[in-house]
């Protein structure tokens, strides 16, 4: 069974989730349990790219959506649901070169319904539209 760039940035928003509360595990070891071990040692290229990517690039990201917060408010105030979709998303429309920008704010607003609230999914839209503005400048 093959795994859907959409499956890929779910498990790849389950490890990034799982690794900010149990930062001295590798990530590999999250997939093998999302997964139930039914790939191996095989890790989709794709999964990777996220995790890495969000993970070298995570400063500049991060200083990214403080910019598009609303005065007074900080990246600790925004749920880690939230932040760690916004961050994966980000990274797509910054990093990943064939993959149209409007498809990851799409995808990120899928997450957000399926592991935030309506409230979140409205932040995560106005934050990444935001950033797309400022993108095709």
């Amino acid at each position: 069974m093959e795994l859907t760039r959409h499956h890929i940035r779910e498990i790849a928003f389950q490890t990034l989730f799982a690794l900010n509360t149990n930062e001295q595990t590798d990530w590999q070891d999250f997939f093998q349990v999302l997964t139930d071990g039914q790939y191996g040692d095989e890790y989709p290229k794709y999964l990777h790219q996220l995790i890495a990517g969000v993970l070298d690039h995570k400063p500049a990201i991060d200083q990214l959506i403080q910019k598009y917060l609303i005065a007074g408010w900080s990246l600790n105030r925004i749920a880690k649901t939230d932040l760690i979709i916004l961050e994966i998303a980000l990274y797509e429309m910054i990093y990943v070169d064939d993959l149209p920008a409007k498809v990851s704010i799409n995808e990120a607003i899928e997450l957000a319904k399926k592991y935030s609230d309506d409230r979140s999914r409205k932040f995560v839209n106005g934050i990444l539209s935001h950033a797309l503005e400022e993108l095709v400048k």
